[in-house]
């Protein structure tokens, strides 16, 4: 089973692989920051795709939601006849659909951080969104939102204590729920051949 991954779940895909025992799993991971020109996804996808059905005819899941592609993404796995795992984004991955909606209809102007993005804060918001350098566009980007939602993978209070400064930060309330690796682990357990996991780099 040949896995393209963004590398915002890398962590996680790892974490799955050995608390699973799951042997075989070949995981190419494409640069995270692609999700700050969402444009560039689907191509890196097909490209993904080419080169390994160049050097094998193994099945293929893309472990990536549409990710602000406006469905080009969904496009291009049409095309190649590949299936992604079920989601709009990430969040939805760990929430599980059901309780995402729940989350998302209860408070429409909610943020949502996971690991990865507790953790590379300063990276995708911070310096991405140029705060570091005018943080009077804070009100620009965040004055519509009123609360932080951490949805988180792992029981790290370390993680717990940043995303709550994160949250501060953008002058937001900061709410917390423990997701664990959600309908991501299910979607592929049902898959065949599961297992591996080259390392992945963000």
């Amino acid at each position: 089973m040949n896995i393209i991954a963004c590398g915002a779940l890398a962590h996680e895909l790892l974490a799955l692989k050995q608390l699973n025992g799951w042997e075989h799993f070949h995981v190419t991971c494409l640069p995270a920051h692609y999700h700050l020109t969402p444009q560039r996804i689907p191509e890196a996808v097909r490209s993904a795709i080419e080169e390994i059905r160049n050097k094998n005819d193994d099945a293929i899941l893309v472990a990536y939601g549409d990710c602000g592609t406006g469905g080009r993404l969904d496009k291009v796995l049409d095309e190649a006849g590949v299936e992604r795992l079920p989601g709009a984004h990430c969040y939805e991955f760990f929430a599980g659909s059901e309780q995402f909606m729940h989350m998302h209809e209860a408070e429409i102007g909610t943020f949502y951080l996971t690991d990865f993005l507790v953790k590379y804060f300063d990276t995708y918001v911070t310096k991405a969104l140029g705060l570091d350098k005018k943080p009077e566009l804070k009100e620009l980007y965040f004055g519509n939102y009123t609360r932080l939602m951490y949805l988180a993978q792992t029981r790290s209070e370390t993680l717990r204590a940043q995303a709550e400064m994160h949250a501060v930060t953008l002058g937001l309330r900061y709410e917390y729920s423990y997701t664990g690796y959600g309908e991501m682990g299910s979607a592929l357990s049902r898959t065949k051949r599961i297992s591996v996991a080259e390392p992945c780099q963000h």
